[in-house]
């Protein structure tokens, strides 16, 4: 059967990081999937990326490309019922044997010799978790059918320190090789999904094979800066982008911290250690989607400037063949509208006591600063919240995601 070209070939769905903070895009896209355009029918993107939780999205939504409804079903089925056992191992006697392990090799690595102790948790059971409910096959009959160009999977390399992209998709695709960003072709399976959401520290590094050699691999949001630019690179126009961050809250603590106006002024508090490593995951997860958003537009208003010099478009086409021919990208950001880290705070007393026992052990956060909580509380109840607003905010911008999506090239 001949290819037929995908009536949303040049849409790219963008998935970024964020922990259990991923249950947010699963409600997204449920409320998506409702909109009469897309219910029932292929998902209209044909160019998938993700990272960390926005991988395991993203390669599910690629699994059951022919079926978004059926997709963003399934997103739900696995958040809302997602608990922290199915994450990874929180009986006592895995909890006690990691932490004398990580004692052995802290008190008396210099004697014994350390590097036991490979994360703070033992991730198995989420292999078995995931393992059980994507059938990734479903991804290559996606590509084969033509629905779907390419899905991108972004692991970060332990060894270089370079974001691998790992992408599946059709005989021809673009690949790179950049000084911090590297493209493969891949059968994408569960290892590169478990890898891209390693968490670091927390989780453990994941062996791929990468070229002819294997190698180690953890979190993709890690050293992925600009989490558009894989779906740039594959070819879209027009990049529907699914955050995990209230701004509306980023810029409240902005107001707190940093204001001229005696208003807003406030005397704040030495943050406690559980607050530090908030900021630290912050910045692993969720600062790159705005200031890459904000590089976008950037490069947008610089090529509908030069596009007036019809000849600087050829200019540039030919100038480097390395590079691709620079164009507009309409972007559309989908984000919460309440901070999840409060909505963290309210629901932490349902972690797992060993977990709970050392995060209290690193002192008590604002509430608002609780981001640490936000992404390691794999809970049913925190998660089902999550999709609740997730759909929410997708319904209070339905019209303007259908008229973005449905846009003729």
């Amino acid at each position: 059967m001949s290819e037929q070209p995908h009536p949303h070939n040049k849409t790219a769905l963008v998935l970024t990081a964020g922990g259990a903070r991923g249950a947010y895009q699963a409600g997204v896209m449920k409320r998506i999937s409702e909109i009469p355009a897309f219910h029932n029918k292929t998902a209209p993107f044909s160019i998938i990326t993700g990272a960390s939780a926005g991988a395991i999205n993203g390669a599910a939504i690629a699994s059951q490309h022919q079926d978004f409804t059926a997709a963003s079903k399934l997103l739900v089925k696995l958040w809302s019922g997602l608990e922290a056992h199915n994450v990874y191992r929180t009986d006592p006697l895995a909890m006690m044997k990691n932490a004398a392990t990580m004692a052995l090799d802290f008190g008396l690595g210099g004697v014994f010799g350390a590097g036991r102790v490979q994360s703070l948790v033992d991730s198995s059971p989420l292999y078995h978790f995931l393992g059980s409910n994507l059938k990734l096959d479903g991804i290559r009959r996606a590509v084969k059918a033509g629905s779907l160009y390419a899905l991108g999977i972004t692991a970060t390399g332990y060894h270089t320190g370079r974001a691998f992209t790992f992408i599946e998709g059709k005989p021809g695709h673009p690949l790179w090789n950049k000084s911090r960003r590297v493209a493969l072709s891949a059968e994408i399976g569960l290892p590169h999904v478990l890898a891209s959401a390693a968490i670091p520290i927390v989780f453990p590094p994941v062996e791929l094979p990468a070229g002819a050699s294997t190698a180690y691999f953890g979190d993709g949001a890690m050293r992925l800066v600009t989490p558009l630019s894989p779906a740039i690179r594959l070819g879209a126009r027009r990049l529907l982008a699914v955050g995990v961050r209230c701004q509306e809250s980023a810029n409240s603590l902005l107001r707190s911290e940093w204001s001229q106006d005696e208003d807003f002024a406030a005397k704040l508090k030495r943050p406690p250690l559980s607050q530090i490593l908030g900021t630290l995951m912050n910045a692993i997860f969720l600062d790159h989607l705005d200031a890459d958003l904000d590089h976008l537009k950037r490069m947008n208003s610089f090529v509908t400037e030069h596009e007036k010099l019809a000849s600087l478009v050829d200019l540039v086409e030919d100038s480097d063949p390395d590079h691709e021919p620079m164009r507009i990208v309409s972007p559309l950001v989908i984000s919460p509208s309440a901070d999840i880290a409060i909505i963290a705070k309210t629901l932490e007393h349902r972690m797992p006591k060993s977990i709970r026992y050392v995060m209290e052990g690193l002192g008590t956060p604002d509430a608002q600063s609780a981001d640490l909580t936000s992404f390691l509380l794999f809970d049913s109840e925190f998660t089902r919240e999550l999709v609740q607003l997730g759909y929410r905010d997708a319904a209070q911008r339905s019209d303007e995601i259908e008229a973005f999506l449905m846009e003729e090239d």
